[in-house]
């Protein structure tokens, strides 16, 4: 047996003390933002437990910046602000500003500027939210390194040795497709989104999956292409009615797209859910109130945002303190489906 004494780690006193290991660095850091009772509380943990912070850790703890990198692309769109949105939240909670990059365009890849950008402000980790689109991502494997720091990728499909945090697309789509066979549609189409994006590809590959599983069509003919926009679905909806006229469900993409399909239907004297079941994908906020109100998957992306902020810092912490950050680098999201008007037809 071994007669080794586990050395106190910076979680031990954070666990002691009830605070964050955020806390209790700055404490040892002497930073201003914490309170004097709460102060006083981690001096006395430290000194009970006999906490003495590695060469390393203290190297690291003097030079932290508590300022995170963010690098995003297309904050027109909704995706990405939400996402946004949820990273900003939990960073003013943890006590980290932001220094937010924008690429040019989602599938821009000259990186170098930016992350010279990053490493010249000495931020503490970086979170790159920025949709995998093509091959957008292979600086990853690259140039990772040259960062010195921990980095969060909120959606790839590339092995790397980053920690990644994404939202399973293929469960989403897995789920709405079963729904609609559920609902007795047996004829399902399906728009998607542009398909160099990682997303579009997750969610035609379970359409397809579990169509083929219940013996069902899933050639060219029942499936067609848009680019996110309202403007885009309605033109592939068009298409989709020409080539499946014996189409009686839509699996779309997008909520936005949806919404286009839900006017086009209507204007083509289809009456929802009963001639057409119409599921899409996002759950944003106003599909509760489409006409009518739209079946959808449920992407929580101010989560997606905020868990990509806990996983850095919690792979911060761990640098900071010589421990072994967990053996698992990918946090994997589950969406959830939201029952509304325009799939049910079997209704009890």
């Amino acid at each position: 047996m071994s007669s080794r004494v586990k050395r106190v780690t910076i979680k031990d006193v954070a666990a002691a003390a009830g605070v964050s290991t955020q806390t209790v660095s700055r404490v040892i850091n002497d930073r201003p933002d914490v309170a004097d009772s709460t102060r006083q509380q981690v001096r006395e943990v430290i000194q009970r437990l006999g906490y003495r912070p590695s060469a390393l850790a203290r190297s690291m703890i003097r030079r932290r910046s508590y300022t995170l990198g963010v690098v995003t692309a297309g904050l027109q769109f909704i995706g990405p602000s939400r996402v946004l949105h949820g990273i900003t939240d939990a960073a003013e909670e943890e006590g980290y500003g932001l220094l937010l990059k924008q690429l040019p365009s989602f599938g821009s890849t000259a990186v170098d500027p930016i992350l010279d950008r990053l490493v010249e402000r000495r931020v503490d980790g970086v979170i790159w939210a920025v949709p995998e689109i093509g091959d957008n991502h292979r600086w990853l494997e690259e140039h990772t390194s040259r960062l010195g720091v921990p980095v969060v990728v909120t959606s790839t499909r590339q092995p790397t040795d980053t920690y990644v945090v994404n939202i399973d697309n293929y469960s989403g789509a897995e789920m709405a497709t079963r729904h609609l066979l559920e609902q007795g549609y047996d004829h399902i189409g399906h728009i998607t989104g542009p398909l160099d994006w990682w997303e579009s590809q997750q969610r035609k590959a379970a359409w397809a999956d579990v169509l083929a599983e219940a013996g069902l069509c899933t050639d060219e003919h029942t499936w067609t292409s848009g680019n996110w926009s309202s403007a885009s679905g309605r033109r592939a909806a068009q298409r989709l009615f020409e080539q499946f006229p014996e189409m009686d469900a839509i699996f779309v993409a997008n909520d936005q797209m949806a919404l286009s399909v839900l006017q086009l239907a209507a204007e083509r004297g289809l009456r929802v859910p009963q001639d057409l079941g119409v599921v899409g994908f996002d759950g944003i906020p106003e599909s509760g109130f489409f006409w009518p109100a739209l079946t959808t998957v449920d992407q929580d992306q101010h989560l997606l945002g905020s868990s990509a902020v806990r996983v850095l810092i919690e792979a911060i912490d761990a640098e900071t303190d010589e421990e072994t950050p967990a053996e698992s680098k990918r946090l994997l999201l589950q969406p959830s489906l939201i029952v509304r008007a325009s799939s049910l037809r079997n209704r009890t």
